[in-house]
């Protein structure tokens, strides 16, 4: 690789990484566009993944190691971003990784069109079932009813884009507040007012972990999408105004009742006995939903008791 300064930062945190990190680090190293740097933040693992990232800071050029108390991947990738010294960024976990073509393909779409700040690609889940393993092509958000994509969910992986550093700067990077939803919260914030532009090709693999999203976490997960929804509202009314009120509503509020009935009906009653409660209190909710709400007010452990002898 090119000792000149590099056109693309990859920022990848690490915990607890030794499994994989060797494995990934190699893949990345692959890609065809070589004019990168890879910054590694070691996020205060306990195993063993400091020593072998050591060891290859000594093999692979561009290669920048920081090692860190444990704060997230939030922080983490903003440590990263302080020390990145290109013009583009990229971010790839620990355990996930990029066809050989994905720099290279996205760098030369953001280069041909200097308008827009974001290139993103599609991905395909590893790991799981066959049918949720589908090589998925996003459609092309900027001519799509983009407020209302930004504001439902995070519209692609955080290793499936690529970025202009400077617009990364402009919202300050990730929000540490959060523990989850960072990236939701970050790439809506950039997108919303500014063109994005698609790589229709599958160039990034999410590699699922078995024992991944055990209940507690999925609820906080929700829990944090919820709370940067809120925000992105309460910092940009202008949302609103251009999607209406009762789309807004169905894409936030409606979408933690929604989940609340899926907690519901995959028996973590602890779950959706939260979310209906959370329901209840913002008002969104109809005549059919009162039958599962309204029990949502007994303390924990007469809803679930009140739950089961409903079911028989």
């Amino acid at each position: 690789m090119s000792q000149s300064k590099p056109l693309i930062s990859v920022i990848m945190p690490c915990y607890n990484s030794a499994h994989v990190i060797e494995t990934t680090i190699a893949n990345l190293y692959q890609q065809t566009f070589k004019s990168f740097e890879l910054i590694v933040v070691d996020d205060g693992s306990s195993d063993n993944s400091l020593d072998i990232l050591q060891k290859l800071a000594t093999q692979y050029q561009n290669l920048q190691i920081i090692s860190q108390q444990n704060k997230g991947p939030g922080p983490a990738r903003n440590s990263g971003l302080k020390a990145a010294t290109a013009e583009f960024i990229a971010f790839l976990d620990s355990d996930d990784s990029w066809h050989p073509e994905f720099l290279a393909k996205l760098y030369q779409k953001l280069t041909k069109n200097p308008d827009c700040v974001i290139a993103y690609c599609g991905w395909q889940n590893l790991g799981l079932s066959a049918e949720q393993c589908q090589p998925y092509i996003p459609p092309d958000y900027q001519e799509n009813d983009k407020f209302a994509v930004l504001l439902r969910s995070c519209p692609w992986p955080i290793h499936a884009a690529l970025t202009r550093k400077s617009v990364i700067d402009q919202v300050k990077g990730f929000n540490e507040n959060w523990l989850t939803a960072e990236d939701f919260d970050m790439w809506a914030r950039i997108a919303m007012f500014a063109k994005i532009v698609r790589v229709p090709d599958v160039l990034a693999y999410y590699h699922h972990q078995q024992g991944e999203q055990i209940s507690g976490n999925r609820l906080r997960a929700i829990l944090n999408h919820w709370g940067v929804q809120n925000g992105l509202l309460r910092d940009f009314p202008v949302i609103t105004k251009t999607l209406g009120k009762s789309k807004t509503d169905l894409l936030t509020k409606g979408q933690l009742l929604q989940r609340a009935y899926e907690f519901y009906w995959k028996n973590d009653l602890p779950s959706a006995h939260h979310l209906f409660r959370r329901s209840l209190g913002i008002g969104y909710f109809g005549l059919k939903d009162l039958k599962y709400i309204l029990p949502s007010l007994l303390p924990l452990t007469l809803y679930q008791t009140l739950v089961k002898h409903m079911r028989g």
